[in-house]
């Protein structure tokens, strides 16, 4: 989905924010004229980060068309791409510097190159580190790029399954049951092959609609994958759950001591049957 280069990205900037940053921390120990492998660590360093920012720039303007084409995103990545660039203008001047001083190494007169790259270099590393910021807001606060980098339909999907049990998980906390149900039922409705949403689906109808007895239901059509101790147990305490909210705790109890049998080490389940009603 992305454009061209822009679907490496994520990989490349972070080559770009590592050598640059080291680069410009073993330009700085050159200075002291203590570590005599810093200043040629530092000039390669600082010469391969500007390229690799470079390469993180042209990246992201590939990569910016659909991000921005979300919905309340735009901004964010306009402030993104304009940090971006803001730090490899910087960059290309300490590359630059970088240049100049290998020229007047040959007189001995590289010094003042080098203290100038050192001050520039600080600056850009500021602009890197706030384009950064603003890439790590994109992607974690807006989603950006996440489910569409690669083009595959099911990436996508595992998008909308996020947003859907995440708005659904909100919406249960702030007591919009209904919400929470119906995002849930959209969920079942759109990936009927997957186990843990239809669970999900089914302890939908115990928290948010209180029906134990649909709850009961929809777990006996479930068919559980036996060598899954996880679900397996998940599936057995969320019963033990519904039978306990239909008034029929014996029947729970007999369930949980089934299932201890089969994991005598599971603490959970321990827990789970000594808080039945009337467990002693």
């Amino acid at each position: 989905m992305f454009d061209s280069f822009g679907s490496f990205h994520p990989q490349v900037v972070h080559f770009a924010i590592v050598l640059s940053m080291v680069g410009v921390v073993f330009r700085l120990l050159s200075l002291t004229g203590r570590i005599a492998v810093a200043g040629p660590a530092a000039s390669v360093l600082l010469l391969i980060g500007v390229a690799a920012v470079a390469a993180a720039a042209k990246s992201g303007i590939d990569a910016h068309g659909p991000v921005e084409r979300v919905p309340g995103s735009r901004d964010a990545v306009v402030e993104h791409e304009e940090w971006g660039l803001r730090a490899k203008n910087v960059l290309l001047g300490v590359a630059a510097l970088e240049i100049l001083a290998l020229f007047l190494a040959r007189r001995g007169k590289a010094r003042p190159a080098h203290i100038l790259s050192s001050a520039v270099g600080l600056v850009g590393l500021f602009f890197l580190y706030e384009a950064a910021e603003h890439g790590g807001e994109l992607v974690y606060s807006y989603a950006g790029g996440v489910g569409i980098r690669s083009g595959e339909p099911e990436d996508v999907g595992r998008l909308l399954l996020a947003g859907l049990y995440h708005q659904a998980q909100l919406d249960r906390k702030e007591g919009r049951s209904a919400e929470a149900s119906r995002l849930i039922e959209e969920m079942a409705r759109r990936f009927p092959d997957q186990f843990d949403v239809q669970l999900l689906s089914a302890e939908s109808a115990l928290l948010d609609a209180k029906d134990a007895e649909g709850t009961l239901a929809a777990l006996d059509r479930i068919a559980v994958p036996q060598d899954s101790r996880r679900l397996v147990l998940r599936h057995g305490t969320l019963r033990a759950d519904a039978l306990v909210q239909a008034g029929r705790a014996q029947e729970a109890k007999s369930l949980l001591e089934e299932l201890l049998t089969r994991y005598p080490d599971s603490t959970a389940l321990k827990e789970k049957l000594s808080s039945l009603p009337g467990a002693r």
